[in-house]
């Protein structure tokens, strides 16, 4: 582990499953959103399945592609429907 770290933001429900708001989250290396919500998943099993989940990467939608730096603030929060 280098140090680096990402500041992750919970919003809504994902806030209240992970009785947390923000976090600094260990950042080993360069990743993706989508290798960011699998290590949510194993961390908060109450998130399942995470990977319905979304990102907001330095207060941008992203895809699960998108890579994520160290550095970086990664807002995670559930699909909203409209209706």
């Amino acid at each position: 582990m280098n140090g680096a770290t990402i500041n992750l933001l919970y919003f809504a429900r994902v806030a209240e499953l992970v009785g947390k708001r923000s976090e600094a989250w260990p950042l080993e290396a360069d990743s993706t959103g989508a290798q960011l919500l699998a290590a949510l998943g194993e961390r908060y099993p109450q998130l399942a399945p995470a990977a319905r989940l979304k990102l907001a990467i330095n207060q941008t939608h992203a895809k699960p592609s998108a890579p994520i730096r160290a550095g970086d603030e990664v807002a995670v929060f559930e699909p909203v429907t409209g209706g």
